[in-house]
């Protein structure tokens, strides 16, 4: 027997990667992560090579059921090495990998609120040809023909995600039109970037069928509309626990050269979406608080009121590689929570 396996990666394109895949069809049963071969690629169509040195070799690092084939076949997620087996400069999720081996014993866990922008053609899916629809206020959480568009694309969506066996935890409408949220997690700083990877390649193909695009540009209107932001939530097993881990970690990421060590890799185009309006903090300043959305970093209100929890970056783009925002919220919280012996 054969059965398809779509292999997923993420190319060299900068600023913001892009999702890649092909087909290969396998001969045999179906079986696990570890009997998926390697592949090979032309690194220099996707800016991971020249063309004089040109091969690069897919690793696969997650697989799951293609809920949109069906039957025995499969998404493969890889991750791109050299052809010496090396970690490729483009292949982010290495470095995370290091980092979560090293933090293990913490427990990190995340949430990552992933939200995006569908397009008909160039404007936003609900703009009218020529103009703009009613200010944002009702779009968010809203129902109706008049205020949500896209639904049946993000119910696709959804149910693909949940078919493929992912770990998606809701959906929502956002404050403008033709902007939805799906969230994915709680899970370990490796899986839950696994899967964001694999939902956001199931977003860009369900979207295909209904001919829409979806975008993660964090500013996809300029103007008085809100961008578009992957809110990360994160804990460790001493901030699911007690409060004082909750305000050591919400202080370490305010420490030194931190807040833009972070700003600067929380996804291109950062400056234009946090600008210290619609729901932001600006770009160059660090804050948290408790219930406050105009921070930083929020510490949601019954985290405050029970004494432990999570806390919510609320900085990263849309369009942030999540294997950079785990590793470096991992890295500086972990470290701290270590320093201070709350572990």
């Amino acid at each position: 027997m054969t059965f398809k396996a779509e292999y997923i990666w993420i190319d060299g394109t900068t600023p913001t990667a892009k999702l890649r895949s092909k087909t290969k069809i396998i001969t045999g049963a179906p079986a696990g992560l570890d009997a998926l071969p390697v592949w090979g690629f032309d690194g220099s169509s996707t800016n991971q090579a020249e063309g004089h040195a040109s091969d690069r070799v897919l690793k696969p690092v997650f697989s799951c059921p293609d809920p949109i084939r069906g039957g025995d076949d499969v998404l493969v997620l890889c991750e791109v090495l050299n052809t010496d087996m090396t970690p490729h400069a483009s292949n982010t999720r290495a470095a995370l990998a290091e980092v979560a081996e090293r933090f293990a014993a913490q427990e990190p866990i995340f949430g990552i609120e992933q939200e995006y922008t569908f397009f008909d053609g160039t404007r936003p899916l609900g703009f009218p040809q020529g103009g703009f629809p009613a200010p944002q206020g009702g779009y968010y959480c809203g129902v109706g023909a008049d205020e949500i568009f896209g639904r049946d694309v993000v119910e696709a969506h959804l149910d693909n995600c949940l078919k493929a066996g992912l770990g998606i935890s809701g959906i929502n409408a956002e404050v403008m039109p033709g902007q939805w949220e799906f969230q994915v997690g709680p899970l370990a700083p490796l899986e839950v970037s696994d899967q964001l990877w694999v939902a956001r390649w199931l977003l860009y193909r369900t979207a295909e069928d209904f001919k829409v695009s979806a975008t993660l540009d964090p500013k996809p209107v300029k103007g008085d509309w809100n961008g578009a932001g992957a809110h990360t939530n994160f804990s460790t097993k001493a901030m699911r626990e007690g409060y004082d881990a909750i305000i050591t970690a919400c202080e370490s990421l305010g420490e030194g050269s931190k807040p833009l060590d972070h700003v600067k890799n929380y996804g291109a185009g950062i400056d234009e979406r946090l600008t210290g309006l619609h729901e932001t903090a600006p770009w160059d300043k660090y804050s948290y608080g408790v219930s406050d959305r105009g921070a930083s970093v929020r510490i949601p209100w019954q985290v405050e009121q029970e004494g432990k929890g999570y806390i919510e970056d609320r900085r990263p783009n849309a369009n942030v590689d999540p294997y950079v925002v785990t590793r470096l919220l991992v890295d500086t919280c972990c470290s701290a929570l270590e320093k201070a012996g709350q572990v």
